[in-house]
C-alpha cells in the first residue's frame, strides 16, 4: 500500500467533488508517469475507482439539489451503451494497430480542453457580464435533448477508450451548449459520470483490465476525498468556482497530453490540485478580510 497513491487519491477525490473533473484525465497519467502501471491497466483501474468515488459525490450532490435529473438522463442514454461499445473498439485497436490511433485522438481532445479551459478562465476573469445568460436546468425542448444524447455517445466512446473525459468534456458541454451555472455543473456532471463510469468498468472488468489491489489503495484517499470537495462545491462563491473549472480544465488537457506521448512534467500535473487550492484559498480570505459595505445614510 503506497501512501503516496492514497495522496493522490485524495486529491484527484477532493478535485471530482469540487469540480466534478480530473478523474480520468490526471490519475491515470499519474499511474502511468509516477507509478509506472501499463496504460490499459491503469486505464481500467482509473474507472473502476472512479466509479465508486462518484457514486459518492453523485449521491452528495444529489443531495445538495445540485444535479439536473433531465439532462443527466438523456445522456446516459447515449453514453452508457457509447462506453461498452469504446471498450471493445479500444480492444480491437490494440490488436490491430497498437496505441497510434489513440494516441492520435488524446491529442486533438487535449487541444480542445486546453483552448475551452482557457476561455473559460477568460470569461470568468474578463467577461463576468456573461454570468446573466447561465441557467440552472436544460430546457425541455427537443433539440435540447438530442444535443444531450449526441453529447452523451461522443463522451461515453471517448471514456470506454481513454478513460478520459467523464468530467472535462461533459463540463465543456454543460458549460458552453447548455450554459447551466457552475454548481449545477458540477452536480450535473458527477451524477451523470458515475451511471457511465459504472458501465465503462463493467466492460474492462469482463476484458481483465482492472488491479483490484491498486484500485481500493486509490479509494482510500479518494472517496473522503470527493466527500469533501462535495461539501465545499456549494459554498464557495460562484466566480471562484468557475476560475477552477478552468484551471481543472487545463490540467485535465495537460493530463491527455502526457497520455498521448507528450513530456508533461508529473509536477506539473501534480501541481494542478495545490493551484486549484490557492485559488480557492484566497478567494475564501479575501472574502474574510474585505472590509463590509457601509450604506449611506439617508
Amino acid at each position: 500500500m503506497d501512501p503516496l497513491i492514497i495522496l493522490f487519491g485524495f486529491g484527484v477525490g477532493v478535485l471530482v467533488g469540487l469540480t466534478g473533473m480530473g478523474g480520468g484525465s490526471l490519475m491515470t497519467p499519474l499511474l502511468i508517469l509516477v507509478f509506472g502501471v501499463k496504460p490499459i491497466t491503469a486505464i481500467g483501474t482509473d474507472l473502476a475507482y472512479a466509479a465508486v468515488t462518484k457514486t459518492v459525490g453523485g449521491f452528495k450532490h444529489f443531495r445538495q439539489h445540485t444535479v439536473d435529473l433531465r439532462l443527466s438522463t438523456w445522456m446516459a442514454i447515449g453514453s452508457v451503451p457509447a462506453a461498452i461499445g469504446g471498450v471493445y473498439v479500444l480492444d480491437v485497436l490494440e490488436r490491430a494497430h497498437g496505441a497510434a490511433f489513440d494516441s492520435l485522438l488524446l491529442t486533438f481532445l487535449a487541444g480542445a480542453l486546453l483552448f475551452t479551459g482557457v476561455a473559460v478562465l477568460a470569461r470568468a476573469l474578463f467577461l463576468p457580464k456573461l454570468v446573466k445568460l447561465e441557467r440552472h436546468s436544460m430546457s425541455p425542448h427537443r433539440r435540447h435533448k438530442v444535443a444531450a444524447l449526441v453529447v452523451g455517445v461522443f463522451v461515453g466512446f471517448v471514456l470506454g477508450a481513454t478513460s478520459a473525459g467523464s468530467g472535462a468534456l461533459i463540463a465543456v458541454a454543460l458549460i458552453l451548449v447548455f450554459r447551466l451555472v457552475p454548481t449545477r455543473v458540477v452536480g450535473t456532471d458527477v451524477f451523470h459520470a458515475a451511471i457511465l463510469l459504472w458501465a465503462a468498468a463493467a466492460a474492462h472488468l469482463v476484458a481483465g483490465n482492472i488491479d483490484y489491489a491498486l484500485a481500493g489503495t486509490i479509494l482510500i484517499g479518494s472517496v473522503p476525498g470527493v466527500w469533501i470537495g462535495s461539501h465545499w462545491s456549494v459554498r464557495i462563491p460562484t466566480a471562484t468556482l468557475r476560475t477552477g473549472l478552468a484551471i481543472v480544465l487545463i490540467g485535465s488537457g495537460l493530463g491527455l497530453l502526457s497520455k498521448a506521448g507528450a513530456e508533461i512534467p508529473p509536477a506539473l500535473l501534480a501541481g494542478v490540485p495545490v493551484t486549484l487550492g490557492v485559488v480557492i484559498l484566497s478567494q475564501q480570505l479575501l472574502r474574510r478580510w474585505r472590509p463590509p459595505v457601509v450604506q449611506p445614510e439617508r
